[in-house]
């Protein structure tokens, strides 16, 4: 398998994992942050590397506040364009709760194949003269 395979997994899966994380960021601040803000500190929890391209961080941001689970505002910046800061709605942060759900839940179904621990007892779970 070439490294390709692996970055186009990896993008896969990031795909339907950065709304997550984004509101995850959000959640934990009482501040609004601003997308470079929020792709640092996406970075400095993965030990100076985000696995998230920056670029794709704003389009989902925009989504979410389309969505209304994220509030945003432009402010005037002094050093380059206007910046705009976004902050977690009420509806956000219980759309955030379900998807933790969601989330633990399929990383413990993913886990339990790639733990090899869903085959479990080798053992039929019917004993051979009930098998019809």
């Amino acid at each position: 398998m070439d490294d390709s395979s692996g970055r186009k997994f990896q993008k896969e899966l990031n795909g339907g994992l950065v709304g997550l994380v984004l509101l995850a960021v959000l959640a934990e601040t009482d501040e609004d942050l601003y997308g470079y803000e929020i792709a640092k500190r996406l970075a400095s929890a993965n030990e100076g590397m985000s696995i998230f391209k920056e670029g794709t961080i704003y389009p989902v941001l925009r989504a979410l506040s389309a969505g209304e689970l994220l509030t945003s505002r432009i402010v005037p910046s002094y050093a380059g364009p206007p910046r705009r800061y976004y902050r977690i709605t009420e509806q956000g942060r219980a759309v955030l709760a379900e998807w933790k759900g969601i989330w633990r839940s399929t990383r413990d179904f993913v886990d339990r194949f790639i733990e090899a621990k869903a085959f479990g007892d080798p053992k039929p779970s019917v004993s051979p003269g009930e098998i019809a």
